[in-house]
């Protein structure tokens, strides 16, 4: 009777451990995703600012229509891209698309001076900046969640759950250098 007693204590305590694992991994994939959300939210708030900053620079800039084609289709792709990888990739190109906008702004003192271009500026800086708070806080969370699954005694729920591992948002190569703008 005290074996099966102590063989019932084994495996109650052995259930919860497995639960309370197992709940931790749910909590941090819920964490991943909310996190993934946040960034959903910023970009598409960007996105959403890029059709007036267009319009904008087309009044001052009429012949400049490569630069703000170039602007409108790394939009596009941005907004269809889907996963992390993509999305990061999409996105590179369309802050070197708004980095070639607003280097144009350089060339015309008017659009410069517009209280509206400004206005657009300021808000899509502050969106950048959102923008990569929420990547990192992505990052550091999607680094905690793969991290947890790759290690014992969490990997063994995380292989039994077929909890898998989650790709970073990571800038692309190309943004990290300078743009080139050519006029």
């Amino acid at each position: 009777m005290r074996i099966l007693l102590i063989v019932v204590a084994i495996v109650v305590v052995l259930t919860l451990v497995d639960v309370f694992f197992y709940n931790k991994l749910v909590k941090l994939r819920n964490k991943v995703e909310a996190a993934w959300a946040q960034i959903d939210v910023q970009l598409t708030r960007r996105s959403e600012l890029i059709p007036n900053l267009v319009e904008t620079v087309k009044g001052y800039a009429a012949h400049e229509r490569a630069t703000l084609e170039a602007v409108v289709n790394a939009r596009n792709s941005a907004v269809a891209a889907e996963g992390p990888h993509d999305k990061a990739e999409a996105e590179n190109v369309l802050s070197g698309a708004l980095k070639s906008v607003f280097a144009l702004a350089e060339s015309y003192p008017d659009l410069k001076a517009n209280q509206n271009f400004l206005n657009l500026q300021e808000t899509l800086t502050g969106t950048e900046d959102k923008v990569a708070y929420a990547r990192q806080f992505y990052n550091d969370t999607v680094n905690e969640y793969n991290t947890k699954i790759e290690t014992v005694p969490w990997s063994a729920i995380a292989r039994t759950f077929k909890f898998t591992e989650r790709e970073y948002f990571a800038a692309g190569g190309e943004a990290r250098g300078p743009v080139d703008v050519d006029f």
